[in-house]
């Protein structure tokens, strides 16, 4: 009898031992937008209050200022998250790859210690997800209205509303079904505010009454800048009335499926606004620059107002914590999967490695470890995540990965993980025409390499020329530091074991 009791004494004191260590880990949350410029936030400095949500999370936690991608586009960007690699090394070079799930990714490390993993919206690497507990994802690129969704059968499902709401409500819905007592791991994966800028029906017209200023840079000319001048992202050329900024006049198939996704009473509200708008424009007959600056307005109109639903259910993600103890162990992070041009150079997109569309969003809470209004102006990437958060859960850090844990930071604001950047495009050729490329960031200097299709460099001197747009490259003043970066961005491809960049840098021009 005696041995009995001692067996179920033991059993239990292992049982709450490991309850204990499972509650000692924080629950992680990661909400992934795509394509969400830094400057239309309010924590970075936008001034037309889209993200009082988002911007409270910086008040509660820490606002990075130099985090950046390693390859500005869409499904890349996720590969570097969940492997901690480079694209040369995870296989996922850009849109056209197919991601091998199966790979060594961090969540499933995560899941193997105990975590509940989740990974909920938009996932666009082709393949399924693994080493998730829970998956339901918008098929490609998802859609705006009445979205389908795939769960973890392979079923195709419609979802009646607005896509960032239902996400949201998937989200809280696989919250409140876990076993509370074992911590965490989700990754939202939200569609806003990538192209065509679909708002909400309830955020239409939500800036319409604001003159959005153009760029200092609007009417880039390109002067010596050859990437700059071949692209295909201009408001002036390549966007479409039709398709993007959603004018009937100009018929466009692929717009017209969007709205056959809506009900009826979507669909009526919908075109109600867009028809006026269609309308005074058809009357205003505008040309020249004056129809390149109008549509400039519609687009950060459109682009603001798909942003208000994304803050919105930010709002009730973090509303949901408080309300159900969570706050105080939950690490949040905000971060989109590269920035956007919101006309700066005359662009919309990304691609380059120009510093719009290369810096991205990075917001992180963490009670306890990182102080309430911390500012983080160190260098900071995201092929950096995958070992961040393997570290905050305790565990080893495999060293397949290429990428440096952010703890250190956490803790200390001042500290500094690395003292550069890594950035390789490869897409070309490929939609907007951006050539391939690759190239360094420190604080203070970016050198760039394009290949292939044309060869040659850039220099830019980011502290007096933070718009990009003077290349610096072969003056003479500037040898010494040319050959410095040449140098450290050799080092950095050796490092990386980045074998397409070091035979290019083997190569003289």
């Amino acid at each position: 009898m005696r041995k009995t009791i001692s067996v179920v004494l033991f059993n239990m004191l292992v049982a709450l031992t490991a309850y204990a260590q499972q509650s000692s880990k924080p629950n992680i949350i990661i909400i992934l937008t795509d394509d969400h410029a830094i400057s239309t936030i309010g924590a970075y400095g936008s001034k037309y209050g889209a993200t009082p949500n988002i911007d409270r999370l910086a008040k509660e936690g820490a606002l990075f200022k130099k985090a950046f991608v390693v390859n500005s586009i869409c499904g890349p960007s996720r590969a570097v998250l969940l492997t901690g690699k480079y694209s040369h090394m995870n296989g996922m070079r850009d849109n056209r790859d197919t991601f091998d799930a199966a790979q060594d990714v961090f969540p499933a490390r995560l899941k193997q210690s105990g975590f509940q993993t989740a990974w909920i919206g938009k996932w666009h690497l082709v393949s399924y997800p693994q080493g998730f507990t829970y998956w339901n994802i918008l098929p490609g690129q998802g859609l705006y209205y009445n979205p389908d969704l795939i769960n973890m059968r392979g079923d195709t499902t419609r979802k009646e509303g607005y896509a960032t709401d239902v996400i949201t409500d998937l989200t809280i819905d696989f919250l409140d079904k876990r076993d509370p007592s074992k911590p965490f791991f989700v990754v939202v994966g939200e569609k806003a505010p990538h192209r065509t800028w679909m708002p909400d029906i309830q955020d239409l017209g939500k800036f319409d009454k604001v003159n959005f200023p153009l760029p200092k840079n609007f009417y880039d000319q390109y002067s010596n800048r050859i990437a700059a001048g071949m692209q295909d992202m201009s408001i002036e050329k390549t966007m479409k009335l039709g398709y993007d900024l959603k004018m009937r006049s100009e018929p466009d198939a692929l717009a017209a499926s969007f709205l056959a996704r809506m009900n009826p009473d979507q669909r009526l509200k919908w075109n109600a606004y867009y028809y006026k708008i269609d309308k005074d424009l058809q009357n205003r007959k505008l040309t020249g620059n004056e129809l390149t600056e109008w549509k400039y307005q519609r687009y950060m109109r459109d682009y603001y107002s798909t942003t208000l639903s994304l803050d919105r259910n930010i709002g009730k993600i973090l509303s949901y914590l408080d309300k159900n103890d969570l706050a105080k162990n939950t690490i949040v992070v905000y971060t989109s999967d590269q920035g956007f041009y919101m006309g700066e150079h005359g662009w919309f997109d990304k691609r380059f490695m120009y510093e719009e569309s290369m810096r991205t969003p990075l917001i992180i809470r963490y009670p306890g470890i990182i102080k309430p209004g911390t500012i983080s102006n160190q260098i900071v990437s995201n092929v950096d995540f995958a070992p961040t958060f393997l570290e905050a859960a305790g565990l080893a850090i495999p060293k397949e990965i290429q990428g440096k844990s952010m703890m250190p930071l956490f803790r200390n604001a001042n500290a500094s993980i690395r003292k550069s950047a890594y950035y390789h495009f490869y897409e070309f050729p490929g939609e907007h025409s951006v050539l391939k490329h690759f190239g360094i960031r420190t604080n203070r200097y970016k050198l760039i390499r394009f290949y292939e299709h044309k060869d040659f460099w850039e220099l830019y001197d980011l502290q007096k020329d933070p718009n990009e747009m003077k290349n610096l490259y072969g003056l003479k003043k500037y040898h010494t530091i040319t050959e410095d970066l040449k140098e450290q961005l050799k080092q950095l491809s050796l490092e990386n074991k980045d074998e397409t960049a070091l035979k290019v840098l083997s190569q003289k021009l």
